[in-house]
C-alpha cells in the first residue's frame, strides 16, 4: 500500500477483534513512531508499548472517551519532553500520525486517545497524572496520547469531508 492510500483508508477504529498482533507487525508500527521526524532532530518524544490486558483496561479510564481501549490488544503511549525541544507537541503529534498510518499498512486499526488537553490545563494534568502513575512516567514528560492498536472488528464508512476548496487555497488565503 502506498502512503496516500493509507491516508485515505485510515479510520478511527474503536472496535477490535481479539486476534493478537504479531510482534513483527507491532514493532513496525512502533518503528514508524521512532523514525518520525522531530524539530531540530532533538529527541523529545518517547513511546511506551503496552500489551498487558490489565494495564490496557486501566488506561481505558484515562478519559471518558477511551472506553475502546478495553478491546484493543495493544496501545502505544506517546509522550514528549518540553525541556528537550520547544517542538515537543509537534514531535509527539507527528509520531502519532506515523504510527497510525503504519498500523493501516499492517492491516491494523488505531484510535487516538487524546490525553494532553491544550485548552484545559487542569483536565490535562489530571489525565496525564493517571497515565503517569500507571506507567511510571517521569514528571518532565508530557503525555500527549494513547493510541489503541489492533485488528478492526469492523471498519467504519468514510466520513464526509467538507468541500476541499474550504480548506485548500493557492497563493493566498
Amino acid at each position: 500500500m502506498d502512503v496516500f492510500k493509507a491516508i485515505q483508508e485510515r479510520r478511527e477504529i474503536t472496535k477490535y477483534s481479539d486476534k493478537l498482533i504479531a510482534d513483527d507487525k507491532l514493532e513496525k508500527v512502533v518503528d514508524a513512531g521512532y523514525y518520525a521526524p522531530t524539530g531540530n532532530n532533538l529527541p523529545s518524544k518517547h513511546l511506551i508499548v503496552v500489551k498487558q490486558r490489565d494495564m490496557l483496561d486501566k488506561l481505558s479510564v484515562t478519559t471518558p472517551y477511551m472506553k475502546w481501549q478495553k478491546e484493543a490488544p495493544a496501545a502505544i503511549v506517546v509522550t514528549a519532553n518540553p525541556s528537550v525541544s520547544k517542538y515537543w507537541l509537534q514531535d509527539a503529534s507527528i509520531a502519532c500520525a506515523f504510527i497510525w498510518l503504519q498500523a493501516v499498512e499492517e492491516g491494523l486499526g488505531s484510535a487516538f486517545g487524546a490525553v494532553y488537553h491544550s485548552e484545559d490545563e487542569e483536565e490535562s494534568r489530571k489525565r496525564e497524572q493517571h497515565v503517569r502513575d500507571l506507567l511510571n512516567i517521569p514528571e518532565e514528560q508530557r503525555i500527549v496520547a494513547v493510541l489503541g492498536i489492533g485488528y478492526p472488528k469492523e471498519t467504519p464508512k468514510p466520513k464526509k469531508h467538507v468541500p476541499r476548496e474550504s480548506i485548500v487555497s493557492y497563493e493566498k488565503f
